[in-house]
């Protein structure tokens, strides 16, 4: 440590518990221990993983607060009124301070995780409130009713859609139940947080928010019929309501031209979907990196010494390079890995993979050295969490490690690979001891007496006795010196048990000479295998290099009884995405449950269900034009665009039927509806996406993994906003004049079978 000898301690916290809260009482017993050591000695923090944790928290505070700030703007932007932009906003903190409580009953603690279901819930918890506010300023302003009676008439008329919005984006996190593996583990917590604010949200609506209304609105001056004076008839958002209105009367007359244009764009999201890659985890820069060493076979410990203190003073000369810390381990002759930690995030304006390239650049110099740079990924640290990681298995070590070395050669030419290593060191040099069983027979030797005997002169792990002094007992161990371990005259003379003679010289039974053969054996599913490994550039994604050595794997050819498997990220995201086409499934059948018992109809939801499936080519665009990963933070961000596009269908619809109920014509009652929820619906989507919009573009610890769901959510939801719009009441006028014709064809066909004085007396008894 900064060059002096010294011993590490690792200190890793027990499943369940809080990594930040462990620390913390680590460092309280690290200052107590401090004041007892004796001089010289001193204990010194390498690495504390609750700096990046605590970073992050902080990060998300902020996005939390301004998130809110420009959530609760939107309501000045589409109302104009200071005293709605106070009513809509109480809905965020009485509905985040509510979601504590769940946090406490399920001891959960206020970690990333929940942290982030609550910056995203900022958004969506303001919805229910605007648009209950919405109404109740429009009955006010309209309908020129008393605050107090409006806020009932409007709650009223509105409880329906609101219910249905909420119950219908809640129910998405129910097939999170379904979910395994670690991403259940990630999605858990997220999911009850963002349901249950969801949850609460509604119940602010329909107490907080009317209330409220009731006695901070006031009632409009304007006389019947004086409509340019509400909030809706002047401004930018009359012109866009009228522009909107020719375009939806056009658009109800050229339904034809409309579906097939929406099942256009639905069909881009097949080229999209082959052009975005997919990933595990997007890595968040944590300053950290780790450089994993292994010598040349035969190299001495002093050696591997000498060359790591050379390698640790080049890599303190790298840009950003903080501290280094190397470790040799006893326990593995020629493995070693330093620890390197960077300088803040903050304070350099490059990344950790670019410092990560920098020492591949050292490691470069040093040809007979295999090296690898990781930082630390979601799955955890070490050389078996790297990108790729594919393990070769079969029958025979050697052909596994010849086929093994052929994938290795080709990955290595490979752009974008990096760090490619394989698992097998076959000239490990050693002593072999071949035992005359005949000869050791006649003796009486056991092979298992010459194992016990030579492991214990030459591993020392055995105790052949203690040593006790005052109070202490220590162990006693026998093991030959360093340089007679390597002689095999030495070991010749080793004395073996026998039954027969009492004691009997090893090389009167055993020839011994020196050899190469791999240094480690391992073994996979009784079978042996070679793992072969790689890291990957940022600007290249998981599932394209896993196809990569697919490919290689192929074209290398391997025989029968000999396969390939991964193992590690890749196996992670096989596992993930496969969870998650269940979950995707599971969520649009609950919807669709949800709708169907919300609106007693088994076509309306379908005309509501539309906007999804043109939600998902956008949501694809967007991480496309931004370079980004189709990981588990954006699908899970697709699958919250799922429940929350769909909002705009149930304005809409149910608008529209109550139109219908009162007597309007089908073509009358969408174009009102929709007109008269326009306001809502944009105020509600700005909300999101202004509550979005500081996690979207939030630097900082931990902004790869949020800035992914927030990015997808705000381009999906802005991009189909308009198509929507247009798409949903088009939808729901073929429906409902499908549903009209079917049913008139049934009236003519039981008039027809049952005669026309009959038919009608059935409605007369």
């Amino acid at each position: 440590v900064e060059g002096k000898e010294g011993v590490r301690l690792d200190v890793r916290r027990q499943s369940g518990t809080n990594t930040v809260a462990i620390i913390d009482l680590v460092k309280e017993k690290l200052d107590q221990i401090r004041k007892s050591l004796p001089p010289g000695v001193e204990i010194k923090i390498i690495a504390d993983k609750s700096i990046f944790i605590n970073a992050s928290v902080t990060a998300l505070k902020e996005h939390l607060l301004y998130g809110s700030l420009l959530a609760s703007l939107v309501v000045l932007l589409f109302i104009r009124n200071l005293r709605s932009v106070a009513i809509a906003s109480l809905a965020i903190p009485t509905s985040i301070v509510a979601t504590f409580t769940l946090l406490k009953v399920m001891n959960f603690t206020l970690n990333n995780m929940t942290l982030l279901g609550l910056t995203l819930a900022v958004g969506i918890v303001i919805d229910d409130a605007i648009v209950v506010l919405e109404n109740i300023v429009r009955f006010i302003e309209e309908k020129f009713e008393l605050p107090k009676t409006a806020a009932i008439d409007a709650t009223k008329e509105i409880t329906l859609a609101v219910v249905a919005t909420t119950i219908s984006l809640v129910i998405i996190f129910v097939p999170i139940a379904f979910m395994t593996g670690y991403a259940k583990r990630y999605v858990n917590e997220f999911g009850w947080t963002m349901a249950f604010s969801v949850m609460v949200s509604m119940l602010v609506s329909f107490t907080l928010t009317p209330m409220l209304s009731s006695f901070l609105l006031k009632r409009s001056n304007s006389k019947p019929g004086e409509e340019q004076h509400s909030s809706r008839g002047v401004g930018f958002f009359h012109g866009l309501s009228t522009q909107y209105g020719r375009l939806l009367a056009w658009s109800l007359d050229h339904r034809f031209v409309v579906i097939v244009f929406a099942l256009a764009i639905f069909a881009t999201a097949i080229p999209l979907n082959s052009r975005v890659g997919r990933d595990w985890i997007p890595a968040d820069d944590q300053s950290e990196l780790t450089l994993y060493l292994n010598m040349a076979v035969g190299t001495s410990l002093d050696a591997n010494v000498k060359i790591l203190k050379e390698i640790v003073e080049k890599i303190k000369q790298v840009r950003g390079v903080e501290f280094v810390n190397p470790y040799i381990g006893a326990e593995i002759t020629g493995h070693s890995h330093t620890y390197i930690r960077l300088v803040d995030i903050s304070k350099r304006n490059f990344t950790q993979e670019d410092v990560a390239k920098d020492i591949r650049k050292i490691m470069a110099q040093y040809p007979n050295i295999r090296s690898r740079v990781n930082w630390p990924s979601a799955l955890g640290e070490g050389e078996s969490y790297s990108g790729i990681n594919v393990r070769l298995l079969g029958p025979d070590l050697e052909k596994v490690g010849e086929y093994a070395r052929k994938v290795y050669d080709q990955l290595k030419t490979i752009p974008g690979f990096a760090d490619v290593d394989m698992d097998l060191d076959i000239n490990s040099p050693e002593l072999q001891i071949q035992i005359d069983r005949q000869r050791a027979s006649e003796l009486g030797v056991r092979a298992a007496d010459v194992a016990t005997a030579v492991r214990l002169m030459i591993a020392g792990e055995d105790e052949i006795s203690t040593y006790k002094e005052s109070d202490e007992q220590y162990p006693v161990t026998m093991q030959l010196l360093p340089e007679q371990q390597k002689d095999p005259q030495v070991l010749a003379r080793l004395m073996i048990p026998s039954t027969k003679v009492g004691q009997v010289r090893l090389d009167n039974i055993a020839a011994i000479q020196r050899g190469l053969s791999p240094g480690r054996i391992n073994r996979y599913n009784r079978q042996f295998q070679v793992p072969v490994r790689a890291n990957l550039d940022s600007d290249v994604a998981l599932d394209a290099a896993a196809e990569r050595v697919r490919g290689v794997i192929r074209k290398v050819g391997l025989p029968p009884g000999y396969t390939s498997r991964f193992s590690g990220t890749v196996k992670t995201l096989d596992d993930t995405n496969k969870s998650l086409i269940i979950t995707f499934l599971l969520a649009c059948i609950f919807m669709y449950m949800v709708l169907a018992a919300q609106f007693e109809s088994l076509l309306h939801p379908f005309a509501i269900m539309m906007s999804l499936p043109l939600s998902i080519p956008f949501a694809l665009l967007t991480l496309w034009l931004t370079g980004r990963t189709l990981n588990l933070w954006s699908s899970l961000g697709v699958l919250l665009l799922l429940g929350i596009v769909k909002k705009n269908g149930i304005l809409q619809i149910d608008y529209a039927n109550k139109l219908r109920d009162r007597g309007m014509s089908l073509r009358e009652a969408v174009l009102e509806a929709c007109q008269v929820r326009l306001r809502p619906i944009l105020m509600t989507t700005f909300s999101i996406i202004g509550g979005l919009i500081p996690t979207a573009i939030g630097a900082g610890a931990g902004a790869a993994q949020r800035s992914a769901i927030a990015v997808t959510i705000i381009g999906g939801q802005s991009l189909c906003l308009l198509l929507t719009l247009v798409v949903t009441p088009v939808t729901y006028s073929l429906l409902s004049e499908l549903s009209e014709l079917k049913l008139a064809s049934a009236i003519r066909a039981s008039r027809q079978r049952l005669g026309t004085s009959r038919f009608f007396s059935l409605f007369l008894h």
